[in-house]
C-alpha cells in the first residue's frame, strides 16, 4: 500500500468494463475484451492490481451483457484449485489464488450502453458521498510507473477533481479528449480550464490528451444526472468534467501529466505491442521472448529491404 493511501479519503475504485470490444471481433463475440490476455493475465487483472497497489481494495466493475467471465475470473474455482493441489503444482495454484484474493471486487450491470458518463454514474450507490478513482478497463499503466498514487495525492492536497493527461503528437489529438490548461509551478501538474472531446488538430487547445485514469469528487454524480447526450448520442464523462473545469462545481480540476509506460489494450496493434513489451520483461519467459524479438527484427528488416522497390535512375 502506498504511503499516500494511508491518509486519504479515497478508498474505492470504479472500473468501467461494459464496452462491446468491436475492434477485436470475432475474438470478443463471446469473450469480454477485458479478458484478452497480456502475456499470462487478462487485462482486467492488471487494472485491479493497479488499484490495489494504490490502497484501493474496494473495487466496483461496471459490466454489460456477456461479461460473466469477468466475475468468474475473480471468483474461487474449487475444482481447479483441488486439481492443482493434488498435483502439487504450488506455482499455478498461487496464481489462481492471487486473482480471487486480490481485492473485494463487486460487479454491477450498466443496463443500457449509454456511454462512459452513464457507466460512472451507475457507481453512485456503491461509492456514496466519497471521492473515488476511475480506471478504464482497457487502459493499462505499467506497474513500474505508478500514476493513481500521485493523482490521489493531488486530489487530497488541492481538494480537486484530478484527471490523467499525456502528451501526444498534434496529429493524434483527434483520437482523444483534449485539455485546455494553465501551467503550475510543478511541470507535471496543470490546472484544467476546459475539455474538448476529440478535436481536429487545428482546434485542439493543447497536445495534452485525457487518458483513462480519474480521481473524482462525488459532485460528479449530480452533474452526470443533469447531462444530456453528447458526442455519439452518449452521456460523456468529458462533458461533465468540462462543467467542473469551467468552474460550475464546488472544486477545481487539475491534471497530472503522465510520462511513463501506458498500453491501450482496446486497440489491436497496441494490444500486440503490450504483449511484446511486457513479455520481454516477464521473469519466466522474458529471455526467450527477447531473443526471439531480436532475431525476428533482423529477419523483418531483411525482408523489407528485399521487397523495397528499386530506385528509379534518370537516363
Amino acid at each position: 500500500m502506498s504511503q499516500n493511501a494511508a491518509s486519504t479519503n479515497v478508498t474505492k475504485a470504479v472500473i468501467p468494463a461494459a464496452g462491446l470490444g468491436t475492434r477485436f471481433l470475432p475474438a470478443t463475440k463471446a469473450m469480454p475484451k477485458e479478458m484478452l490476455p497480456i502475456v499470462d493475465k487478462p487485462a482486467i487483472q492488471y487494472v485491479v492490481e493497479e488499484a490495489v497497489s494504490a490502497g484501493l481494495r474496494d473495487v466496483l466493475v461496471i459490466t454489460g451483457r456477456n461479461k460473466g467471465n469477468l466475475s468468474n475470473h475473480f471468483d474461487s474455482v474449487p475444482e481447479l484449485e483441488s486439481t492443482l493441489a493434488n498435483k502439487g503444482d504450488e506455482a499455478k495454484l498461487n496464481k489462481v489464488h492471487e486473482a480471487s484474493e486480490l481485492a473485494d471486487v463487486h460487479f454491477l450491470r450498466q443496463g443500457q450502453p449509454l456511454g462512459l458518463g452513464h457507466a460512472v454514474g451507475r457507481a453512485r450507490q456503491h461509492v456514496g458521498d466519497e471521492s473515488f478513482a476511475v480506471l478504464l478497463g482497457d487502459d493499462l499503466i505499467d506497474a513500474r510507473d505508478p500514476l493513481i498514487d500521485r493523482m490521489i495525492a493531488e486530489h487530497d492536497a488541492r481538494g480537486a477533481t484530478v484527471i490523467a493527461l499525456m502528451e501526444v503528437p498534434q496529429s493524434a489529438i483527434h483520437l482523444y479528449g483534449c485539455a485546455a490548461v494553465e501551467r503550475t509551478d510543478d511541470p507535471d501538474v496543470v490546472r484544467v480550464t476546459g475539455l474538448v472531446e476529440k478535436p481536429a488538430a487545428a482546434d485542439a487547445p493543447s497536445n495534452l490528451a485525457v487518458i483513462g485514469r480519474y480521481v473524482l469528487r462525488p459532485e460528479i454524480f449530480d452533474i452526470l444526472d443533469d447531462l444530456g447526450p453528447g458526442r455519439g448520442g452518449e452521456i460523456q464523462l468529458t462533458d461533465a468534467l468540462n462543467h467542473l473545469a469551467e468552474g460550475k462545481g464546488d472544486g477545481p480540476v487539475y491534471g497530472v501529466v503522465f510520462r511513463g509506460r501506458r498500453y491501450d489494450t482496446g486497440d489491436r496493434a497496441d494490444w500486440i505491442k503490450a504483449n511484446v513489451l511486457l513479455g520481454v520483461d516477464h521473469p519466466e519467459i522474458g529471455d526467450e521472448v527477447g531473443d526471439w524479438v531480436l532475431d525476428f527484427a533482423e529477419r523483418l528488416r531483411a525482408r523489407r529491404a528485399a521487397e523495397a522497390p528499386e530506385p528509379q535512375h534518370r537516363s
